[in-house]
């Protein structure tokens, strides 16, 4: 429809239009003044989710992102609420969680005169860890920039995109966006595939590593008809953000550590491995020698460009994760091979005061349900939860590909709200929870089911546990890793948040199960050793 009819139209009807029909009707914000004309006549269908810092903004909208499957829209404040907002952009960036993030941009009249609050290079400022970026040329330009956005976001490897709007552009007259359908699936070359088929077939002990895109790609099921119709072993990519293969299945073989040699070690009796949907391989220090153990070949699947290239050896098909385990599958059926050995079954945990990290996620595996959802950040912990937490079902567990702290709790928040009716447990270390602990206020404004399970050993004790890798004697201290004096439950409680601390662990089961059971947000803050 054109002004001739509609002279009203502006820039904002013709965003909020577009936005509607993209299914964005969450925004995830946090105001500023450059900000403020967006949300004039702010559509009823629309739903403002609050963030009390920016990094908890793009948090709760990478989670939501995920939880939904569609792109989510944020709302930051100029060069300052972006840089605020830099870490979890980058851990967007690293999780291809599509964001389509609008910051707000000083009235072009002034903007030569470098006013107050302006951003001066406003694409430049959020790179390289946003796909694409744009403050357009015209308030007219505005619509069409935000759909070039959107459909660049949702484009494989999916991640954020930024779009710089003056302030005084809202107000301009406006021209509808014409809707279009856009295909975000690109297949993989047939004959890289058939290769790669015919080397798992002729393998004798093929091996499969899965990463997070399994899980965002929706081929759950996929990939595990593929492990059953070869008898491989599956093991988890180093740092994988996304539960991938059920934890439980008698094909898992577990996770990989992000140290070369290891993963060759690892690795060893098997003669093909085909990694699916992650790098080949994640490293967090340096490492020597072989990336695959001698004999054995490497193959590949992934959406990501990039990843491929970065990839030493082997054969990589770049496609669409899911359409190219159909392909897989779609072949001739395989001879049949022995079953693996099993993993050795985890150990049992003893109670001890103060409680074990051990004991207390063995605990939480005995009173959750498989469908309720687990959203992490204790990376000290993860090698424990990864023994004694097992995830079983596809899209409950999420966690960052990044490495960077701050992204857990307001991510719970997001996946909470991206879906509704499911639990959800936001496991989180006492230094970590300290980035974004905004996010409890969030929560208990809207009400929703997630049980904050605060570890607290006093410590940023995953820093202590890598300082031996750069020298450190055994009783060397480290200087900045401490945290003494933190309360949590008055932190929660201050937030609007319930807030309970557990020392006996004959409380503990029903503290999890009370806090689980109660459908609202709840803080339960764990000692431990």
């Amino acid at each position: 429809m054109s002004n001739s009819t509609r002279p009203e139209f502006t820039v904002r009807d013709a965003v909020f239009e577009l936005m509607a029909r993209f299914d964005l009707t969450s925004v995830f914000a946090n105001p500023g003044s450059t900000e403020l004309p967006m949300f004039r006549n702010f559509p009823a269908q629309f739903r403002y989710v609050l963030g009390l810092q920016e990094a908890t903004v793009v948090g709760m909208a990478d989670g939501y992102a995920q939880a939904t499957r569609n792109a989510a829209l944020v709302n930051l404040h100029s060069a300052a609420g972006v840089g605020n907002a830099m870490g979890n952009i980058f851990t967007a960036h690293k999780n291809h969680t599509p964001l389509l993030i609008v910051a707000g941009q000083q009235a072009r009249a002034i903007l030569p005169f470098n006013p107050f609050l302006s951003s001066a290079q406003a694409t430049e400022l959020p790179k390289p860890y946003v796909k694409w970026s744009i403050e357009p040329a015209r308030a007219q330009d505005v619509p069409l920039a935000f759909a070039r956005a959107y459909y660049i976001a949702m484009m494989p490897p999916r991640g954020p995109v930024l779009v710089s709007v003056p302030v005084d552009d809202w107000d301009q007259p406006g021209e509808p966006v014409a809707q279009r359908i856009v295909s975000d699936a690109v297949r993989a070359q047939p004959s890289v595939l058939e290769k790669i088929g015919c080397i798992l077939d002729t393998s004798k002990n093929p091996a499969i590593v899965v990463g997070a895109a399994v899980d965002r790609d929706n081929a759950w099921d996929d990939l595990v008809a593929l492990a059953q119709a070869h008898n491989a072993r599956v093991w988890v990519a180093p740092m994988s953000g996304r539960c991938s293969f059920p934890e439980d299945h008698r094909l898992f073989a577990g996770f990989l550590p992000a140290m070369r040699e290891k993963i060759v070690s690892l690795l060893a009796d098997h003669d093909a491995i085909l990694v699916v949907g992650a790098p080949a391989f994640t490293y967090h220090i340096e490492g020597m020698g072989p990336h695959i153990p001698e004999g054995s070949i490497l193959c590949q699947l992934t959406e990501d460009p990039d990843t491929a290239a970065s990839t030493p050896v082997g054969t990589t098909a770049v496609g669409s994760v899911r359409l190219s385990l159909q392909d897989l599958l779609a072949r001739p059926a395989p001879k049949s091979r022995p079953l693996p050995p099993p993993r050795p079954y985890r150990p049992a945990c003893a109670p001890s005061t103060p409680m074990t990290t051990a004991f207390v996620l063995s605990s939480l595996a005995q009173v959750r349900e498989p469908n309720d959802i687990v959203v992490e950040e204790a990376p000290s912990a993860r090698p424990v939860m990864q023994q004694h937490l097992p995830h079983v079902r596809p899209e409950t567990f999420y966690t960052m590909d990044s490495g960077g702290l701050g992204y857990g709790m307001p991510a719970a928040v997001g996946v909470a709200l991206g879906k509704p009716g499911r639990r959800v447990i936001a496991l989180i270390g006492d230094g970590s929870s300290m980035y974004s602990l905004q996010a409890l206020w969030s929560a208990q404004q809207h009400n929703l089911p997630i049980t904050f399970l605060i570890l607290n050993n006093g410590r940023y004790a995953a820093l202590q546990e890598f300082a031996p890798v750069f020298g450190f004697s055994a009783d060397e201290p480290v200087e900045g890793t401490d945290l003494p004096g933190l309360d949590f439950t008055a932190l929660a409680q201050g937030m609007g948040c319930s807030g309970i601390r557990v020392e006996d662990p004959e409380r503990l089961r029903d503290a999890l199960t009370e806090a689980l059971s109660s459908g609202k947000p709840m803080l339960i803050e764990v000692p431990v050793v």
